[in-house]
């Protein structure tokens, strides 16, 4: 029976629960400080099946050693502030522009931008108007299928435009026979497909 206990102490030398906190005092330059506690390490033991660690001395070095990293921390972040302003557009697959222009135009109201630099863009598309941003419809190949996507639109991927009135909008879809799913959390949002079946939601925002 010792000789199974001795076996086992010697094949866990180190903890498994200490692991993180020994990869991040390897990001730490080692220092004597960092080096006791190493040796702490070391010296574990088990007692009774349990693990008998100076705690005293792990927790005081872990936390100089924590405040070390959350200054890095910061630093890092600081320096990769590289100053986001907002969502400029949403690019959008389509397989046909007129039939999505009719959907985007005439059902949701939604204004071209004609900054569009069609000569420039090797396939044909439109730059429609959501606020100061935009949606970009690109007429090109969709690898996404027309069908197997979620019911809801929510659970697939899609684009959220914010409105005033999802009532107003629910009638919109209701007049054009267009289907739609009213938000699972009971907020007031709409979910609703283009006819390239990519998934819109319109939550209604206040002022």
């Amino acid at each position: 029976m010792m000789n199974c206990c001795s076996a086992m102490a010697s094949l866990l030398k180190a903890p498994s629960f200490l692991s993180p906190l020994n990869q991040k005092l390897n990001h730490v330059s080692l220092s004597p400080t960092t080096t006791n506690l190493q040796s702490k390490f070391d010296h574990a033991g088990v007692r009774n099946g349990r693990w008998h660690i100076p705690s005293m001395a792990i927790k005081a070095q872990a936390s100089v050693e924590g405040d070390v990293l959350d200054k890095e921390s910061v630093s890092i972040n600081e320096e990769s502030d590289y100053g986001v302003v907002n969502m400029h557009h949403v690019g959008i697959l389509c397989e046909s522009l007129e039939r999505s222009l009719d959907f985007y135009q005439n059902v949701l109201g939604l204004k071209i931008n004609e900054a569009r630099p069609n000569d420039k863009l090797p396939y044909r598309g439109a730059w429609l108007w959501v606020g100061s941003e935009m949606i970009h419809l690109m007429e090109l190949p969709n690898p996404d299928p027309l069908t197997g996507r979620p019911q809801h639109g929510g659970r697939d991927r899609h684009t959220c435009i914010a409105i005033r009135d999802v009532s107003k909008l629910k009638a919109i879809l209701d007049k054009a026979d267009i289907p739609y799913t009213l938000s699972r959390s009971g907020r007031p949002a709409i979910f609703t497909r283009d006819p390239d079946a990519n998934a819109l939601e319109f939550t209604q925002i206040d002022d």
